[in-house]
């Protein structure tokens, strides 16, 4: 059965004993790490109910798939539908403290707003260490982007920078090799020459129409070949949506490395590889459907293999009219309540720091 077919089947047929002892063996497994057995949970919650009557309520959410079993101990841990029905139905979002608010502010306003980049970075860093679970970010989607204007930099005799400027103050660089070396004034004059007929345009509308708004931009026969180039390349050169889609931003693992999931050297391994599979990364976080709300996702609910073990919690954050995406990776044995607030109000700042 598809992670979906049983988010939908998450809590419809749990009586209202079986919803208390379940909330309770997931608290009790989150702050504890360790599988929670009946009198744990008896004693520590008032179920109202024995010891014996929490131990047949979890057998019967064991055999409905909310919890497992493990072999080498009497208690229960929850399963991916048990911490999706906690996370729909039962968690109580806790608000981040005054001191945990202030220290995100402190890390985000310090870094000022001049650089898209340069602020995410800092919001994932500071992400990481408040929510204890991996930042993750990508930078906005530029596929219908407005271009603000070009520069072409000459760094040597046959390779020049193209720097776009994008709606938000997003910047991006690409290198173009060119096969003969082309004078500055040329530089110039193709420069002035692509902004008059580019700037103002959607980057998908540029890639588009490119040989046409090029044409007969520039007499010259240097300037003619320099704008040849960027006609026969275009579709590459422009691309700057899928470049912007590559860049992933993550947090300090060793936030992670720290919890008693990573204990083991194949887990930790398991993680190592994870924060190495960047592109892999960058494309589960950055094409989530948020529709504007928050996003979790638990298990094998992600739609990559590697992610089976792992927890996604993540956010929109603004650029003028452009989006990128910001939040945590994280084992499912996940306090939801603490770190959903903390990645909403992170994305929430860097929205409103970059629209100052």
């Amino acid at each position: 059965m598809c992670a979906l077919d049983k988010r939908e089947m998450v809590g419809t047929e749990l009586t209202e004993r079986e919803r208390q002892v379940l909330e309770a063996v997931v608290r009790t497994y989150v702050d504890t790490a360790e599988p929670a057995g009946s009198r744990t949970v008896s004693r520590s919650f008032d179920l109202g109910v024995s010891a014996a009557t929490v131990r047949n309520t979890m057998s019967d959410l064991e055999e409905k798939g909310y919890l497992f079993h493990p072999h080498t101990s009497a208690g229960r841990i929850p399963t991916d539908i048990a911490y999706r029905f906690f996370v729909d139905r039962l968690m109580e979002p806790l608000a981040p403290s005054p001191q945990e608010r202030a220290d995100l502010e402190r890390e985000l306003v310090g870094a000022g707003s001049s650089a898209v980049e340069r602020l995410v970075v800092h919001a994932t860093r500071a992400l990481s260490l408040i929510s204890h679970e991996l930042g993750v970010a990508v930078a906005p989607r530029l596929e219908d982007a407005v271009l603000e204007k070009l520069e072409l930099i000459k760094v040597s005799s046959a390779k020049v920078i193209l720097v776009a400027t994008i709606g938000g103050g997003v910047v991006r660089t690409v290198y173009v090799d060119l096969p003969v070396e082309v004078p500055t004034e040329t530089l110039v004059r193709v420069t002035v020459a692509m902004n008059e007929r580019l700037a103002g345009q959607s980057l998908t509308e540029i890639r588009r129409t490119l040989p046409q708004r090029l044409r007969d931009s520039v007499s010259d026969e240097h300037g003619a070949e320099l704008i040849n180039i960027f006609v026969q390349s275009g579709a590459e050169l422009f691309d700057l949506g899928s470049l912007a889609r590559s860049q992933l931003l993550l947090g300090p693992a060793s936030v992670l490395a720290g919890q008693p999931e990573f204990e083991s050297g194949e887990q930790l391994k398991n993680l190592i590889s994870l924060t190495e599979e960047k592109d892999l990364l960058a494309h589960a976080v950055g094409n989530r459907d948020h529709r504007g709300r928050l996003k979790i996702t638990i298990g094998e609910e992600n739609d990559v293999s590697m992610l089976s073990d792992f927890t996604l919690v993540t956010a929109e954050y603004s650029v003028g009219d452009l989006k990128g995406v910001i939040g945590v990776i994280g084992p499912t044995r996940m306090p939801y309540e603490k770190v959903v607030t903390i990645v909403d109000y992170t994305s929430s700042l860097v929205t409103r720091i970059l629209a100052t």
